[in-house]
């Protein structure tokens, strides 16, 4: 069974694998695999990248969005007369053929993967490459083009799987593209010592969860600074030089900013 294994702490957002697939796909039709994708609207390979947190403290994630060829696949479920089908390795294709006009097979796709093709009257979506495994290659090209080892494609049984999980929305649906170091949240803050102008090297900070229970603890660095990171949306509290402080990260990273530390 072929899948993907994405390991988003790779990934820097170079968007080489969603241009590959351009290229690979847009103005070449690959019958009877799938039509050409058109050159806006679809991302078949899509860098999905989000801000997180507030100046000064800011990350940019990067997670890099694929089929996930899922054994229970909506789309497959949807399809009328055939027009989407599970290969012997796994993969799902849509049949370009057969598919025409059935916009239920996009609308199905909880990830929102599938494209629909107005000018073809077509669903579309990754194909996993399929013409070119069949051609002799061992990976798609968004895999072939990635520079960091972000993406990777095999034999599912032969992929290092632990710690991967399917996309939330994916959940159930025995998806074989598993994502590594999915973004969760951060706290962040800087401790200052307003009355000598300095910040505080050095000083405890304990990240504890809503019944006290302590989930983590770090000193701060050279620059007075602290950083719990991957921590899972909750909330939380911060304790650090005699204060405490609420840390709600449900909805969103937080950066605490300046602490004082009397």
């Amino acid at each position: 069974m072929k899948a993907f294994l994405i390991d988003v702490a790779k990934c820097n957002g170079c968007h080489n694998c969603q241009i590959s697939c351009k290229d690979e796909h847009c103005g070449t039709e690959w019958m009877p695999y799938a039509a050409d994708q058109p050159m806006t609207g679809h991302f078949w390979c899509k860098v999905d990248e989000k801000v997180r947190g507030s100046v000064p403290v800011v990350r940019v994630s990067y997670t890099p969005l694929v089929c996930g060829h899922c054994d229970d696949a909506p789309c497959l479920a949807a399809a009328k007369d055939g027009a989407v089908y599970r290969r012997d390795d796994g993969l799902v294709v849509i049949d370009p053929a057969k598919a025409k006009g059935q916009r239920a097979i996009m609308d199905a796709c909880p990830m929102g993967a599938v494209y629909w093709n107005e000018e073809l009257d077509l669903p579309q979506k990754c194909t996993g490459c399929a013409h070119l495994l069949d051609d002799g290659w061992t990976e798609p090209r968004c895999v072939d083009s990635c520079p960091t080892g972000a993406l990777s494609f095999g034999e599912e049984g032969e992929l290092d799987l632990e710690g991967a999980e399917p996309l939330e929305a994916l959940a159930g649906l025995g998806a074989h593209a598993w994502y590594k170091n999915l973004p969760k949240r951060f706290v962040a803050g800087c401790l200052v010592d307003f009355d000598s102008r300095e910040v505080v090297v050095g000083a405890e900070a304990v990240l504890a969860d809503e019944s006290g229970a302590e989930v983590a603890r770090m000193a701060t660095d050279d620059f007075g600074d602290f950083l719990f990171d991957q921590v899972e949306p909750a909330a939380y509290t911060v304790r650090i030089a005699s204060r405490e402080l609420a840390a709600d990260v449900r909805e969103k990273d937080l950066n605490l900013g300046d602490i004082a530390w009397r």
